[in-house]
């Protein structure tokens, strides 16, 4: 697969994975079609990183369901970091 083909992949997986996280995740997340597209690309990173420990540093495969809910995990915990680093904000 070329570079761009890559990046189009990434792109469609990440706002895929990012979607099902805000779906899921209770309440209204003030985000466009880009912070979804990040959200989920950031959060399979997350994922990932979360899978290598898990598999004691072994690769992890691409496209496997671990993957999907992994991904949509670190999509998850992003949201609510985001969260928590918001209201601190807010309240002081």
């Amino acid at each position: 697969m070329n570079t761009l083909g890559a990046i189009i992949v990434w792109a469609v997986f990440g706002l895929v994975v990012g979607a099902i996280a805000r779906l899921l995740y209770p309440g209204r997340q003030p985000m466009g079609f880009f912070g979804t597209v990040a959200l989920g690309i950031v959060g399979s990173l997350i994922g990932g990183g979360i899978s290598w420990l898990f598999a004691g540093g072994s690769e992890a495969r691409p496209f496997e369901p671990g993957g999907w809910i992994l991904s949509i995990l670190g999509a998850l915990i992003l949201i609510g970091i985001s969260y928590a680093l918001s209201d601190r904000r807010r309240t002081v």
